[in-house]
């Protein structure tokens, strides 16, 4: 099924992500568990310093050192841009492979050494390739509009880690893209590829991202009036959509997304799947943060809702 399983660049980057989070997700979980003493220890507070952002940052007592890296949460837009712009010409390049078949040489040769194996067989098809390069774009552009648009930030901060991290993310997500397909050239056209998988994936990628977007609304509406103008940046409990089962419903939408994407792929590739796997682990340790502090803020915050999936985390 995935014959192209292997120690590629690209597999081991997006499973020693996946690791890493993890790690990161169950070492929160233990230092729940520590004596009160160990909040002022500083590898303990390096450690909840880098994977905080937002409102789960504020509350944590930090050196003034330690502020000199924070940057605006408010500038999430730029992940997105930079997404919008990337991969925008990554599908003009993919498209214009498929009938050239011929990359840039810049292009082609970065390929080959996150793959490592240049014009190996692959089994995901092109229109496969070309309608997830496309999502993403869609995904990413619904995001920005979201974030300049929708979304009502307060004075929230992240890491310059975070933030180098989230630009770096976009642009190695669209190259994953094309290292699915790893230069298949097929002869077929695209519309005959076409697979009830790819279609069940396109119809989970549509409901998924309505799922957020109604989430990012229902929070956005916490600080606006009736009119839409801003009337309070202080934090609150959440409520109506699928806030009602989860503290995070756009955490577990942003995954629905990505397993919706490995649909597209027709569950072929190997290397989507361990993006999604890091997703997991990197929405589960952002959903219990902010779980683990709505619970401990607000004394009637709701017992039967979960962190990130619902029922289960």
């Amino acid at each position: 099924m995935w014959s192209s399983v292997g120690l590629s660049v690209i597999n081991v980057v997006w499973s020693s992500l996946a690791l890493c989070f993890l790690v990161a997700f169950c070492a929160h979980k233990v230092s729940r568990l520590l004596p009160r003493r160990f909040d002022t220890c500083r590898a303990y507070v390096l450690f909840q310093d880098l994977i905080r952002y937002g409102k789960t940052k504020q509350s944590l007592k930090r050196d003034d050192w330690l502020r000199v890296f924070d940057v605006p949460k408010r500038w999430f837009w730029h992940f997105y841009a930079v997404s919008v712009g990337w991969n925008g010409l990554l599908l003009v390049l993919y498209l214009s492979f498929i009938f050239q078949h011929q990359y840039p040489l810049w292009l082609s040769d970065f390929l080959d050494i996150l793959t490592g194996a240049p014009g190996s067989d692959s089994q995901v098809p092109q229109l496969s390739t070309v309608l997830v390069q496309l999502l993403l774009w869609v995904h990413s552009l619904r995001r920005l509009l979201e974030c300049l648009f929708v979304s009502v930030f307060s004075d929230g901060a992240m890491h310059l880690v975070q933030y180098m991290f989230g630009l770096g993310y976009y642009i190695m997500l669209g190259l994953t893209v094309l290292c699915c397909d790893h230069m298949e050239k097929e002869r077929s056209t695209l519309l005959s590829q076409l697979d009830w998988l790819q279609v069940a994936g396109f119809v989970l990628f549509i409901w998924a991202s309505w799922l957020q977007h109604q989430s990012m609304v229902l929070l956005a509406r916490l600080r606006t009036g009736k009119s839409g103008t801003v009337e309070t940046l202080t934090h609150r409990v959440p409520e109506g959509g699928w806030f009602e089962l989860v503290s995070c419903p756009h955490y577990f939408a942003e995954l629905l997304i990505y397993i919706s994407l490995s649909f597209v792929f027709r569950g072929l590739s190997f290397t989507w799947w361990l993006v999604v796997l890091y997703v997991l682990f990197n929405q589960a340790l952002a959903g219990q943060l902010c779980h683990d502090l709505y619970v401990s803020k607000y004394k009637s915050y709701p017992r039967h809702r979960r962190a990130f999936i619902p029922f289960v985390l």
